[in-house]
């Protein structure tokens, strides 16, 4: 299987840094234990530490009503939770859910604004991927309205599969309902309609990534523009367009 991120057990900005930077910035971190289901923060609540995600991953959630939620980022071992403080604001918009179980460093908020200050190469890469979240929440608005259910199931599961570094992941089909936010019956027909072309199995919850070529076939464009973007501005370290 072939991961945003190679390895479990790192994380994508962190590495980015520079080695003069990323030695004290891990010193202020500590490696913590996320359970599936945990709420990190609700909106409008407080950020109180910032999360860099190993083998974990965290979904951010849209909430209009207790039934009309969507998720709208998903953040895994190539990001970081709490943006919001890049722009001054310790308030989160929206609702951090711990999608995949597994491990984070976590940094308290306060160590890591002394780490903004006094790190010019932290604060460019933070701004890097801000544009990138940026980016990716205008194409998960444009993705919802204009692209099938079936293109944006296999986009999400791609998503997934990267993050859990696995091609085994349990998703139920109200869950999935809740993540893509449509109703349970057309998630039931996008799966048959991916398990009949054998990119995927599916029982009980339990769905296998069985061809991850024809999965990418399946998906929409977004899921390719998602990586390559976040190849070409913190990978590659290109500034965007109209940016020195």
């Amino acid at each position: 299987m072939q991961s945003l991120i190679p390895s479990p057990l790192t994380n994508g900005l962190i590495d980015s840094l520079p080695l003069q930077d990323r030695a004290p910035f891990l010193a202020d971190c500590e490696t913590i234990d996320l359970t599936f289901g945990a709420v990190i923060t609700e909106p409008g609540g407080k950020i109180l530490h910032v999360y860099f995600p190993l083998d974990c991953f965290i979904s951010l959630i849209a909430s209009l009503s207790d039934s009309e939620r969507l998720e709208v980022a998903m953040i895994g071992s190539e990001g970081m939770y709490g943006m919001p403080l890049i722009l001054g604001l310790e308030e989160s918009p929206l609702r951090a859910l711990v999608q995949g179980a597994g491990q984070a460093l976590r940094m308290p908020v306060a160590d890591f604004g002394g780490h903004l200050e006094q790190r010019t190469a932290l604060q460019v890469l933070l701004k890097r991927y801000l544009y990138v979240q940026m980016h990716q929440l205008g194409r998960v608005a444009a993705c919802t309205h204009f692209h099938q259910v079936e293109a944006r199931l296999a986009r999400w599961l791609l998503m997934t599969q990267d993050r859990a570094h696995s091609d085994r992941l349990h998703l139920t089909h109200e869950f999935l309902a809740m993540m893509l936010g449509v109703r349970r019956a057309g998630i039931t027909l996008a799966a048959m309609a991916l398990q009949g072309r054998r990119l995927i199995s599916y029982q009980r919850g339990d769905i296998t990534v069985l061809d991850r070529a024809g999965l990418i076939e399946a998906a929409c464009g977004c899921y390719t523009d998602d990586r390559s973007i976040y190849r070409r501005v913190i990978t590659e370290g290109s500034a965007p367009a109209g940016t020195s």
